[in-house]
């Protein structure tokens, strides 16, 4: 069985019929969700309704800083190997 997939938008306005209506049988039904699901969405929206559900590209900013110390990482890794692999004489002109 697939995972479902949900937009922002289904998301938000979900949480806004919960919010308005409460977690009632008929507001599942309509939404073809299962009540967990709903709570989670609660419950993330509850906490930064600005930064939830970022999904399709958009990171909260936290993740931004990850992602960019991770890809500095990386090309600080290439250039440490880079310069294991260069021969003796070429080390000494580069210092």
């Amino acid at each position: 069985m697939e995972r479902r997939k949900f937009s922002r938008e289904f998301k938000v306005e979900a949480v806004k019929l919960v919010r308005e209506r409460g977690v009632s049988g008929a507001s599942r039904r309509d939404l073809d969700v299962h009540k967990n699901v709903l709570r989670k969405l609660v419950k993330e929206f509850g906490f930064d309704p600005a930064q939830a559900f970022p999904g399709h590209g958009q990171m909260k900013p936290g993740q931004q800083e990850i992602e960019r110390l991770r890809r500095e990482v990386a090309k600080l890794k290439a250039e440490r190997d880079i310069l294991k692999n260069c021969p003796a004489s070429w080390r000494a002109c580069a210092g």
